[in-house]
């Protein structure tokens, strides 16, 4: 009778930790960031902390403007914010990013500049990608360099973020 518990009681901590590592697997994703693209939000050495892509899929969520996307390029993982879905116009002229004829505002510290020297600048975004943009808008690669990045090449939204100093 007693060993018969203990078996109940070990098969349910395997399971438990079986369940644990699928969801902690494929999830979410646990990474830390490298550069300086969207600082301040998220500074060199941050741990993020994920929503895997197929989990926000399953889970019905979808990418809005202002979410913080993981994303990788030619085997790169690089970060950045969600400016415009699939269906809007991003206008970059002067320094400033209009989406859908709304000049984006506050909490942005740093100009938007075109990277060719160019002063105008209108992209529609095809459906199924984001246009993404780093908060270091003077030094960092993203749609201004890659286009409006596919729904494939992204790997979740950032959920949380623990700083480095704090670890």
């Amino acid at each position: 009778m007693v060993r018969a518990g203990y078996r109940d009681l070990i098969i349910r901590v395997l399971l438990l930790g079986i369940i644990a590592w699928l969801v902690l697997t494929y999830g979410f994703l646990i990474t830390q960031c490298s550069g300086q693209a969207m600082y301040p939000a998220i500074k060199d050495g941050d741990l993020c902390i994920l929503f895997r892509d197929p989990t926000l899929r399953l889970m019905g969520e979808q990418y809005a403007a202002g979410d913080v996307v993981a994303y990788r390029i030619e085997g790169k993982r690089h970060f950045g914010r969600v400016i415009a879905i699939g269906g809007d116009t991003v206008q970059l002229e002067g320094g400033s990013v209009t989406v859908n004829g709304v000049t984006e505002g506050e909490g942005i510290l740093y100009p938007t500049y075109l990277r060719s020297g160019e002063t105008f600048y209108i992209q529609s975004v095809q459906n199924d990608t984001l246009y993404v943009l780093g908060d270091y808008r003077t030094h960092t690669e993203d749609s201004r360099d890659f286009g409006p990045i596919p729904l494939d090449s992204v790997e979740g939204k950032v959920i949380s973020i623990l700083r480095r100093r704090g670890l």
